[in-house]
């Protein structure tokens, strides 16, 4: 099965800029930034990694300076795998580290400890890799505030250069979800904590890794300077991006000719759009902006068997609307916030018109604060985050 699906990827990555053009999307051919993950890719066979490496590099101009990224469970890279990684220029490493706690880590099905994360990351500065990120999360069985702490002792003690913070989700197609779901106690779910010290704890990492150097740059994510993710800031500032693999996600922005469809339901020609722009008819440009296409974004099947079978994908034209309501919630993730100069600069005073009801109401809320032309969520506003990103989406 694994082999089965390395050459289905390797055939998506080869055609992807035939496939970006019928879909009406612009690919660029030089690339910075390649993510491997979620899941645990070096559990695949080291030559199949090597295959999606050189299918990239066959297909794409990968920098000399891109940042590459692989996620990886503690325990699960053998030397020759991390030596193959390098070798193909891997720089940076996310660990699932989840907790530094064996009880905590035991709770939830890990099959790590911390002696075996330490010894990763020894491993992975001997090998050249110092670009180290850290995945911890609040709200875990058996969590306190003491062992909590001791998580965040052992991160820093570390000194990796980026931590990741999320807070458990209750998922009810998982076994925990289900369980905290129905009140019951199998799998640990009568030692999660409740929201309030998941909310508490959250804050004491905030303050913890910041006091050491670590900064907040996003809601989730903490970096020393210069070492925030390249690849994820991508996803926060809606800069195009492509996806290959079962359930993967791509956003790409719209071809010129991909608005020639709308023009015509709209009865507009190209001539005449063109006008509208180069004249400078604001009622006119107002409406050619809002009526052609932003971005397109696209998805795989998100099941296994489906993704082998066929190379259909899930396509979503982005509007004007849709791509103002992404730029809010996507760049309030960012602890800078947004730039409403830059804002107005892309979508004109028209958009700032549609989100300054919300954004007043969020101020008022004591959830987001402004100064000059940026705007931020407040630390109650990042706790309470999707339902001020709800109030951008409705606007």
């Amino acid at each position: 099965m694994f082999e089965k699906y390395i050459t289905r990827v390797c055939a998506e990555i080869g055609h992807a800029h035939e496939m970006a053009h019928q879909i009406g999307g612009l690919v660029e051919h030089s690339v910075d930034s390649i993510y491997l993950g979620g899941g645990t890719p070096t559990l695949l066979d080291v030559s199949q990694l090597e295959r999606v490496f050189v299918t990239i590099q066959q297909n794409f101009k990968v920098q000399s300076r891109a940042e590459i990224t692989v996620e990886c469970a503690p325990g699960m890279v053998s030397d020759e795998m991390l030596g193959s990684l390098v070798g193909y220029g891997v720089n940076r490493v996310s660990l699932g580290v989840q907790s530094f706690v064996d009880e905590e880590t035991r709770s939830v099905g890990r099959l790590h400890n911390r002696e075996t994360v330490l010894s990763d990351i020894a491993r992975l500065h001997s090998a050249g890799v110092s670009n180290i990120n850290i995945d911890l999360i609040v709200g875990l069985p058996h969590q306190t505030q003491k062992s909590w702490g001791q998580s965040l002792d052992e991160l820093i003690a570390t000194r990796v250069p980026h931590a990741s913070v999320y807070m458990l989700e209750v998922d009810e197609d998982s076994r925990l979800g289900r369980e905290l779901i129905a009140g019951g106690q199998k799998y640990h779910a009568h030692f999660v904590p409740d929201e309030d010290l998941t909310a508490d704890l959250y804050q004491i990492a905030c303050e913890r890794l910041n006091a050491a150097g670590i900064e907040p740059y996003e809601i989730s994510n903490f970096a020393r300077a210069g070492f925030e993710s390249k690849h994820n800031l991508k996803y926060w500032t809606r800069q195009p991006y492509l996806g290959f693999g079962v359930d993967a996600h791509s956003m790409l922005r719209a071809s010129p000719g991909s608005g020639r469809a709308l023009d015509q339901e709209h009865g507009w020609e190209g001539q005449e759009l063109h006008a509208c722009r180069t004249q400078g008819n604001p009622t006119w440009g107002t409406a050619v902006s809002r009526a052609l296409p932003n971005a397109i974004r696209f998805c795989n099947p998100e099941n296994l068997e489906s993704y082998l079978l066929t190379s259909q994908i899930q396509q979503t034209v982005v509007s004007w609307e849709s791509a103002l309501q992404e730029t809010c919630f996507l760049g309030l993730r960012l602890t800078k916030g947004l730039d409403l100069e830059k804002i107005a600069a892309q979508f004109g005073e028209a958009g700032i018109a549609e989100l300054s009801p919300a954004i007043a109401e969020c101020q008022g809320m004591g959830l987001m604060e402004q100064e000059r032309h940026s705007v931020r969520l407040t630390a109650k506003g990042r706790l309470l985050s999707n339902e001020v990103f709800q109030k951008f989406i409705c606007t």
